[in-house]
């Protein structure tokens, strides 16, 4: 299997970085600093006690490394408008698209009966970036895993080491089978699933509000969790997220405060969108809140705590040039 990793970050490099090591031949399409490390250095990954390297053809054109099996694209949601229309070379007629991403999908709503009208305008207006990677070729993943970059081409791993990969539509097919194959003997614990929206919803429902409050306030996830007001307005978007899950057939049997004490015991680290912001990268809050504001508009359930984090975490983030005006 050839493989494309669209985005050499944290996750991108993680990914890539296991995948080269097992024998899979993984390319990476990058940029700037990213893309001259990798040349230079190939794949480096630290975990543990551990530097595991592999080496990696890298370009930033993709019409360099040509069509491919599989292409994964695990860049953050701002650049996914970009990111999609350069793609074009490495699909073919087989390519597989496996979105390693944050938050909502682009694809999310299609082929969902409860979800009408078309795309979601926050994280792909116009239809733009589903036009350009049709729901066809899209397999569902979900990341459970804490990495970050320690350097332009040098990945952090941090704890967990999960992916769960499943087909939009549900059920099982021999694709979903072949990719989860071979992300395990890439030594990923990987989880086949035939409900990867829900997997999709329950990972947001536990990120949504401490991804960004934890951005807005500079405090690590346990230092939120420990404040009782700070917490009891997360477990109140928390609800509203929940609702409008079971509303959309991604019902969750857990309730805010046990998410909380799952999250409790990870410590005192710093989200991701925490770290963009430290680092001034633009955030991802389109994905993670506004797609679950657009939703529960659209199914008719009011969000005015949601709401209310959309609207300050936005601000927060346009003074600071980390989010469009």
């Amino acid at each position: 299997m050839k493989v494309c990793i669209v985005g050499a970050g944290a996750v991108g490099g993680f990914i890539g970085a296991r995948l080269a090591a097992s024998g899979i031949a993984t390319s990476a399409l990058a940029r700037g600093a990213t893309l001259a490390a990798l040349r230079g250095h190939g794949w480096r990954l630290h975990q543990e006690d551990r530097l595991v390297q592999a080496p990696v053809v890298a370009a930033q054109d993709a019409a360099e490394l040509g069509v491919q099996d599989l292409v994964v694209v695990a860049v953050k949601g701002p650049a996914l408008g970009d990111v999609a229309r350069a793609i074009a070379p490495l699909l073919g007629r087989d390519t597989i698209v496996l979105p390693a991403m944050n938050g909502v999908p682009w694809w999310f709503a299609e082929g969902a009966s409860a979800l009408p009208g078309g795309p979601l305008d926050s994280v792909d207006p116009g239809g733009a970036v589903g036009a350009a990677i049709p729901y066809e070729r899209v397999l569902g993943c979900v990341v459970h895993a804490s990495t970050s970059t320690l350097a332009p081409g040098i990945v952090q791993h941090r704890m967990g080491n999960g992916l769960i990969v499943g087909e939009p539509d549900g059920g099982t097919s021999a694709r979903a089978e072949q990719v989860a194959a071979v992300l395990g003997e890439a030594g990923f614990g990987v989880t086949l699933s035939n409900r990867i929206r829900y997997d999709i919803w329950y990972k947001l429902w536990g990120n949504m509000t401490t991804n960004p409050v934890t951005a807005m306030t500079g405090a690590t996830a346990d230092r939120l969790l420990d404040d009782p007001l700070a917490s009891a307005f997360c477990i109140a978007a928390m609800r509203e997220a929940g609702a409008i899950g079971a509303r959309i057939g991604c019902a969750i049997d857990e309730t805010p405060e046990d998410r909380h004490g799952v999250t409790r015991k990870l410590g005192a680290f710093k989200t991701s969108m925490l770290q963009d912001v430290e680092t001034g990268r633009p955030i991802e809050l389109d994905a993670i809140v506004g797609a679950v504001r657009e939703i529960g508009q659209r199914v008719g359930l009011a969000t005015p705590n949601i709401d209310a984090l959309f609207g300050l975490t936005r601000l927060f983030a346009r003074s600071r040039g980390l989010y469009p005006a």
